[in-house]
């Protein structure tokens, strides 16, 4: 009796170690992508893999990578927060407004430091997250449909602020006692430009939150099952309002970043940036149905679209086909998502049938 249990185990424990190593390979499908696309790029362009150009694509990553690090909460809860590129817009906006025009006060003009202008950039974020975060829990209105209503409304307040302008010359005037705004994007430390640093505290601590915290159990319990997170006494509508809030939070730091690189602040800063920070978050591994997926996961699907785009930008690939390329990858990463979705539910009764017999 026990040889015939054996025979009839074998094939179900190598059934269930080929199920574990194709979802181990869809799981880590984000870094064997990074580590093709660095081979690949690496042999095309000789240039490609130098420290200055290291540093200059960790630069840029840095812009989608606190994009995507702060939706993966809302997307983990089964959201989605599509306003993050023209919040971005309206933090540059606001913070350019109260750099270049200042506050009027009992009739005269009063010009704040730049570490006020980057506070009000982030408040006024963090309000349109806060809508966000009351529209979607509060009010129930489905997360793409507030989120897109917010897109709209954001980028007109950029608009408005301006009446479509540039703020130009952020960088201050002495006499006004508000210099110092364009180290936010331009300084360095210990030879890593700050809007890396940046990213690597915000990754930091979303990290930190994610994995070590209730909170973060919360947020992936939500996501799996709402209605069992509600039953379990877990604050479902608090917890939705914090994603949105950090999401914006991160929004408002790349609008800061971007317009402390440039020393200008134009409304049109973000456009589509909603896009490339929720393929990040796809290419990391987190599923769009929620519930699923890792802040490192974002992180390096964040370095593979930047690859991707520096890499062939350095190829001499036009702009046109970076974005027909760009959108080929957001669609093979929803329909892997899909795939593996899809391999586990078939292979999980296999697994656990091993697992049984194993003890």
């Amino acid at each position: 009796m026990n040889s015939a249990a054996t025979a009839v185990s074998r094939p179900q424990r190598t059934l269930a170690v080929s199920a574990r190593i194709a979802l181990l390979l869809l799981k880590a499908r984000a870094i064997l992508v990074l580590l093709l696309l660095l081979i690949l790029f690496s042999a095309l362009a000789p240039a490609f893999l130098t420290l200055n150009n290291f540093s200059i694509l960790t630069k840029h990553v840095s812009i989608s990578a606190l994009l995507a690090v702060g939706m993966t909460f809302s997307i983990l809860t089964g959201g989605i927060d599509l306003s993050v590129g023209s919040l971005a817009g309206l933090s540059g906006m606001v913070a350019g407004y109260v750099l270049t025009q200042g506050f009027h006060l009992g009739g005269s003009q009063y010009f704040p430091p730049a570490i006020v202008a980057i506070l009000c950039a982030i408040a006024a974020c963090l309000l349109v997250g806060l809508l966000n975060g009351w529209l979607v829990a509060k009010a129930n209105v489905a997360p793409f449909i507030a989120t897109l209503g917010t897109l709209y409304i954001a980028r007109g307040a950029a608009l408005l602020i301006s009446n479509g302008k540039t703020f130009p010359d952020l960088a201050g005037i002495p006499a006004r006692h508000n210099t110092g705004f364009p180290a936010i994007g331009e300084s360095a430390f210990l030879g890593l430009p700050t809007p890396v640093w940046i990213m690597l505290a915000v990754f930091a601590v979303t990290w930190l939150i994610a994995v070590k915290t209730p909170l973060g159990r919360h947020i992936y319990a939500i996501g799996g099952n709402e209605r069992a997170s509600v039953l379990a006494g877990i604050r479902v509508n608090r917890v939705k309002v914090f994603t949105y809030v950090f999401s914006a939070f991160t929004a408002a730091l790349v609008g800061l970043i971007i317009a402390g690189q440039l020393e200008a602040a134009h409304p049109a800063t973000g456009e589509s940036f909603e896009l490339t920070a929720i393929a990040a978050v796809v290419l990391g591994g987190t599923s769009l149905m929620g519930g699923r997926g890792t802040i490192t996961g974002s992180l390096i699907g964040a370095f593979v679209i930047g690859v991707l785009e520096d890499g062939l930008i350095m190829l001499g690939v036009s702009q046109f086909w970076q974005m027909v390329i760009t959108g080929l990858v957001i669609v093979m990463a929803v329909a892997i998502d899909q795939l593996q979705s899809r391999i586990q539910a078939r292979l999980l009764p296999y697994m656990l049938t091993s697992t049984e017999g194993s003890r």
